[in-house]
């Protein structure tokens, strides 16, 4: 096999396991009820069945990354990939909810190999920036497309199928990977890897993961719970002490000199304030459309699918505008587009006619496939190639910290908003009132229970309150990004149309000048 072929068949095989990784982050909401049906869990089950493969994913990311470019990320990657077809069988087959759990998390320590491995094979395999610039756009492509789909291949298999059949899809998309992995895929590794310090892998791990659970328990019983305020300490005393140590290590498990590249330390900022705005959106939304509107998870997840369809387009075509507009412009006009989007979808109320979700879910996908497709590669661009694995684990580390902290905050505000502006009908029992004012989920199974009129007047009432407050929460979304759009261009400002090669001799902080390459 020539290298163009094994380059783009690399390409192929890292968009299969994105592709892989999208889907199965998005059809286990729609496996819950019948899930629960199914294996009675508790609600406190409940909980950790949908949150361990994220807390575990989050965790060990950056260990992952670290160890891809130590042993080399192919093997990282074969390897992670048959742990995560093994993984999603023993999900699917669960007898009870603990068994589920301890699959679920088995599942999120192998999907922690995957991300990281499958940009850094990019990174290795395209030396020419302008390649490497379009084939992460693909790539990036390709997860919002997935994003897309998920919702609708779960809703097809569900309607026909047991619950555990979200999970089994996954396995002969990892069997047809791993076949054509070992055929395609080159090594890659840092030739001068150093030993992996054990002391770091813990506190990094304790560090991501106590502040991943704080910010989530905050959003059901608030930032003064003892579970969320112990939480927190930890995690911050983690961090610190891991930092404080990366410092001291000849082999850091993060190089922390990283962060001293303009170009680096902008994405990761940048990339960790978008994910807060939009992931918390994803969320509004699907309950907008299942619980305002009435419609069936199938035909959500159909009605959503333009936006990830548009995401794939604007990551598609990101590469193009880059080597026109320079990086900095075109991640600004990403976040300004989701955030015109997002202010379209403000105006929304229980009568909207779908036509115009349409074209606020266009311009908003747009945008964002713009937007991560940039930052990916101009993340990946910036550090060396021996790099890469820990530099991608930073960077979905920071989609994991950005999505908790945007439900944590931006849930909150809707919780608020919906409670302070729902109006139930006197003389409501205080049961249902209750139940009613604690989620609009809530609301309308007190609703289905009560008699005559009293059913309409609370849904009615509970969907109102739930309107105005996603109005709120996604202006509040809208102007984060705008602000953000306006401080890019001068975070990655001199930051070259095309990077070039940065080797590991170069010490941190130091950005190319502007004028070290020629824009193609």
């Amino acid at each position: 096999m020539n290298d163009t072929s094994r380059k783009w068949g690399t390409l192929v095989i890292a968009c299969m396991a994105m592709l892989l990784l999208s889907l199965d982050l998005t059809v286990l909401h729609l496996a819950l009820p019948k899930l629960g049906e199914d294996l009675a869990p508790s609600a406190i089950q409940l909980l950790w069945i949908a949150d361990i493969y994220g807390f575990a994913l989050a965790a060990l990311l950056v260990t992952m990354g670290n160890l891809g470019d130590r042993i080399g990320r192919r093997r990282l990657l074969l390897v992670g990939l048959a742990a995560f077809g093994a993984t999603s069988v023993l999900t699917a087959y669960a007898p009870n909810a603990p068994l589920l759990i301890a699959a679920r998390a088995l599942l999120g320590v192998a999907g922690a190999t995957i991300m990281p491995s499958t940009l850094s094979l990019i990174r290795n395999v395209f030396p020419d920036p302008k390649e490497r610039t379009t084939a992460v756009g693909v790539w990036s492509s390709v997860g919002a497309v997935g994003f897309a789909l998920g919702p609708i291949v779960g809703g097809l298999l569900l309607d026909r199928f047991w619950w555990g059949s979200v999970f089994l899809i996954n396995v002969p998309v990892v069997a047809a990977v791993l076949v054509a992995g070992f055929v395609v895929l080159p090594e890659s590794r840092n030739p001068r890897p150093g030993s992996l310090d054990l002391v770091s892998v813990p506190l990094s791990a304790v560090g991501v993961l106590g502040l991943i659970y704080a910010m989530k328990e905050a959003t059901t019983g608030g930032v003064t719970q003892p579970s969320v305020i112990a939480a927190a300490v930890i995690a911050v005393a983690a961090l610190v002490v891991f930092v404080r140590r990366q410092t001291r290590l000849a082999e850091p498990l993060i190089d922390i000199s990283l962060f001293r590249r303009r170009a680096f330390a902008a994405t990761v900022g940048a990339e960790l304030v978008a994910v807060f705005a939009m992931l918390a959106m994803s969320v509004v939304f699907a309950q907008y459309f299942q619980l305002v509107m009435g419609w069936s998870p199938l035909t959500a997840g159909l009605a959503g699918m333009p936006g990830g369809l548009a995401g794939g387009v604007g990551g598609a075509l990101s590469g193009v505008l880059v080597h026109r507009w320079g990086r900095g412009p075109v991640v600004s006009l990403g976040l300004a587009l989701t955030a015109i989007g997002f202010f379209l979808f403000s105006r929304i109320d229980m009568e909207t006619p779908y036509l115009y979700m349409l074209v606020a879910m266009i311009i908003q996908g747009v945008g964002m496939g713009f937007t991560f497709a940039v930052t990916g590669d101009t993340l990946l661009a910036s550090v060396p190639k021996e790099r890469a694995g820990a530099a991608s684990a930073i960077s979905e580390t920071a989609h994991e910290m950005g999505g908790a902290l945007g439900i944590a905050v931006l849930g909150t505000v809707l919780t608020s908003v919906y409670r302070n502006g729902l109006v139930l009908p006197p003389g409501l029992p205080d049961g249902p009132a209750a139940e009613a004012r604690d989620t609009l989920a809530g609301a309308l199974k007190a609703a289905a229970a009560l008699p005559g009129d009293a059913a309409g007047a609370v849904a009615q009432a509970a969907r109102q309150a739930f309107v105005e407050g996603l109005q709120v929460t996604v202006l509040t979304g809208a102007g984060i990004l705008l602000v953000l759009a306006a401080a890019v261009p001068f975070a990655l400002r001199g930051v070259p149309k095309v990077i070039p090669e940065t080797g590991e001799e170069e010490t941190g902080g130091q950005e190319p000048a502007e004028g070290a390459v020629t824009a193609r």
